[in-house]
């Protein structure tokens, strides 16, 4: 009975995709999102408030610095569950739910694989990379401190991660948006009780996210084993299949990169503080200041990216079912919020600089630099939205070079260029401007590569063109 009654709940999921009315399904797939991910991005902010209100200044600077080696690792979670959730989405329209349990499968043991990859190197050579990345010996003991616990522990948030876009990608986002907020009230928790009653530094916020993700992946792990899921772990699927991993692996290249190049990015930003920094405290408190911006922007961010997330099932479910009038209404009503929710941030950042610094750590000499920085660096915040919803459309709809390429715009186009000339003729202001430019000239270039696409899809409608809004 049980069985059946999950079986007509799975049904149900399926025709939902395929006709309920768009802006109640994208709200249902987008709120659970959007609590997952803002609540995730609120724990990663408590850890820095934490951080700076309970261990001190130089700690967030410190925190700062781990960013490059923390992103590179985050990224092969992102290589393996962007892609494999949009294959599943795909296969689930074409209702092929075999395969989609195989690209499960063999997502799983990709992410165990890379993970075991990347975590010794990154052990082992951490002193002199975080050398290499602007550690001064102020910051040095913080940053060594806080990777020590959590490089070895990455595995379990590369696997949370992996199994939380899976199962939001296969009908399940109130159970993925659970999952984070279990991780996240945990970590809050936990970094409360080992930073203020143990006293255990810096250390104690990454032993406070490693518990977390260690439970959170337990959580998933025992969704995919429940055989009442649409999808499920089952041994005939685990056998590895070179063309499953090459389409995971092709589709999620575009976060994949975009995270790899944002590791390069922010040692090119820091190693920019250090020099124009003059070296010294300014250097460092700016580093800090950096981490402060990156905090805030994240949040606002994490709002953006629940939503694209919200809206990726229902766009991959319908491309595959060839329903191309809810594809482009989907995408046009993500659009709409998500620029809304940009536009929001970029003001509240420029009006309330000190109040959003100071809510980090007390230092007026970081409050001070913080308040002219933020209004530079957001000035083209307002963009932001329609970017990220734009290049996870094409990601969606599997057009995986078009979301590399727009993934790749804003930082390897135009910020890594900008960073090397802004500097020289503005010192340390430039750093800060070569932000917004980067924001506005990838937002130039997503517009003409989206307007080109949408006028192709508004030609390519088939039979089911008119399925319901």
């Amino acid at each position: 009975m049980i069985r059946q009654t999950k079986r007509i709940d799975n049904e149900q999921r399926t025709e939902d995709l395929r006709s309920r009315h768009i802006p109640r399904l994208l709200l249902s797939y987008a709120l659970p999102a959007v609590v997952g991910t803002s609540v995730n991005a609120l724990y990663n902010i408590a850890d820095r408030i934490f951080i700076g209100q309970g261990v001190g200044e130089y700690a967030i600077s410190g925190l700062t610095l781990t960013f490059p080696i923390m992103i590179f690792l985050q990224a092969f979670g992102m290589l393996v569950g962007a892609g494999a959730s949009v294959r599943v989405s795909i296969l689930l329209g074409m209702k092929d739910q075999a395969g989609a349990e195989r690209i499960l499968a063999n997502a799983i043991m990709l992410t165990i694989v890379l993970s075991v990859m990347t975590i010794v190197p990154s052990y082992i050579f951490m002193e002199p990379l975080l050398r290499l990345f602007g550690a001064s010996d102020r910051t040095l003991p913080y940053a060594m401190d806080y990777l020590r616990v959590i490089i070895p522990g990455n595995i379990f948030a590369t696997l949370s991660f992996s199994y939380n876009a899976v199962m939001r990608a296969s009908g399940y986002p109130t159970k993925a948006m659970i999952q984070m907020i279990l991780g996240a009230v945990l970590n809050v928790a936990l970094d409360a009780l080992f930073i203020f009653v143990f006293d255990w530094g810096i250390a104690g916020a990454a032993w406070a996210t490693v518990i977390s993700m260690f439970v959170t992946m337990l959580f998933v792990m025992e969704h995919f084993t429940d055989k009442n899921s649409l999808i499920r772990f089952r041994r005939s699927a685990m056998r590895p299949s070179r063309s499953m991993i090459v389409s995971i692996l092709g589709i999620g290249m575009a976060p994949f990169a975009m995270q790899l190049v944002g590791s390069a990015v922010t040692i090119v930003l820091n190693r920019s503080f250090v020099h124009y920094g003059g070296g010294g405290e300014l250097s460092d408190l700016a580093i800090g200041v950096y981490g402060i911006i990156n905090s805030y922007a994240m949040l606002v961010v994490m709002l953006v990216l629940g939503i694209s997330q919200g809206m990726q099932p229902i766009v991959g479910f319908n491309y595959g079912a060839g329903n191309m009038d809810r594809v482009l209404y989907t995408y046009k009503l993500s659009v709409f919020t998500n620029s809304l929710i940009t536009v929001i941030g970029f003001l509240l950042g420029i009006l309330l600089p000190s109040v959003i610094v100071g809510f980090f750590t007390p230092s007026h000499s970081m409050i001070s630099i913080g308040e002219s920085a933020m209004r530079i660096a957001l000035l083209s915040f307002g963009f932001v939205g329609f970017q990220i919803t734009t290049t996870q459309l094409f990601q969606s709809i599997g057009m995986s070079m078009k979301a590399m390429f727009l993934s790749l715009s804003r930082q390897v186009i135009f910020l890594l260029p900008l960073l090397l000339i802004l500097p020289r003729l503005f010192g340390l202001d430039g750093v800060w401007m070569a932000m917004p430019i980067s924001d506005f000239s990838a937002a130039v270039i997503t517009f003409v590569l989206v307007k080109q696409q949408l006028k192709k899809m508004k030609g390519n409608h088939t039979g089911h063109a008119h399925a319901p809004l």
